[in-house]
């Protein structure tokens, strides 16, 4: 729609400038002072939604600047391929703890993107399909309750994360971490809240999120009573209810309280 001037005699109607506001993210200073001076309520109306979404989308362009400054600094360093690593499931009292390794190109589009533990289902799988549409590498591990048990929740999330990272093709020269430090021979960061800090972590979390989340849900349906496809493992009341009518199953992990209090003699 042509950028016209609002005039006494031919002014555009209200759902003309709705239509115009719809299709630019800024405005020239004097088409801006036209529209604060039409004294049509409606016309305010648009232009406060107006205003109110490119304040939301100034704050978004804010967040995804600072979430990449890990990923300039590295490059800077000489880094090409830098993989965020994020693991999910540490808590829960079921199910296996999940790690995800994400290597992102340098004009990656995901403004809007944030740690996985802040977004909706929906929101998980919009940015999940957008991560896999747009990443260098994509690569996760899967750690069961079994093996939780054995090398205690720690250690078996330092193995999930590693053999992420390990099978990324190419493999990175640097690796971004959320809260951890592992056993691969390449440079890396631990960043505390990570998730928060970096778009490559919050990428892998995401992932990790995901997919752990779709593991529960298959869960659920092979051992009913639990609530996995809604808790994801964790101990909610759904859950210890179902563990108490039915005990544990081969997916929760022993070594957690209350599961352990079942395999007591």
């Amino acid at each position: 729609m042509r950028d016209q001037k609002i005039s006494q005699q031919n002014p555009q109607t209200i759902k003309q400038i709705k239509a115009f506001l719809a299709e630019h993210e800024t405005l020239p200073a004097d088409r801006l002072n036209e529209l604060e001076n039409d004294s049509r309520a409606g016309v305010q109306s648009a232009l406060k939604s107006w205003n109110l979404k490119r304040e939301k989308q100034i704050k978004l362009l804010e967040q995804f600047d600072r979430m990449q400054q890990f990923e300039r600094n590295a490059r800077l360093k000489g880094a090409s391929y830098i993989a965020g690593v994020d693991e999910v499931g540490r808590g829960p009292l079921a199910g296996p703890v999940v790690s995800a390794a994400v290597i992102l190109p340098p004009d990656a589009d995901l403004v809007g993107i944030n740690d996985s533990k802040q977004l909706s289902l929906k929101d998980r799988e919009y940015w999940a399909k957008k991560i896999k549409e747009q990443a260098v590498s994509i690569r996760y591990a899967v750690v069961s309750a079994e093996e939780i048990d054995r090398l205690n929740i720690y250690q078996a999330t330092r193995v999930a994360m590693k053999q992420a990272v390990m099978e990324l093709s190419p493999q990175p020269d640097h690796v971004l971490i959320d809260a951890m430090q592992i056993d691969v021979p390449v440079s890396q960061e631990k960043i505390i809240k990570g998730d928060a800090k970096s778009i490559s972590i919050a990428a892998a979390s995401i992932i990790a999120k995901v997919i752990r989340d779709n593991l529960m849900k298959d869960y659920d349906e092979k051992y009913p009573g639990y609530g996995f496809g809604n808790n994801a493992g964790y101990g909610t009341k759904e859950h210890l209810e179902g563990l108490k009518l039915l005990g544990p199953t081969p997916i929760h992990r022993k070594s957690f309280n209350p599961v352990s209090a079942y395999f007591k003699n």
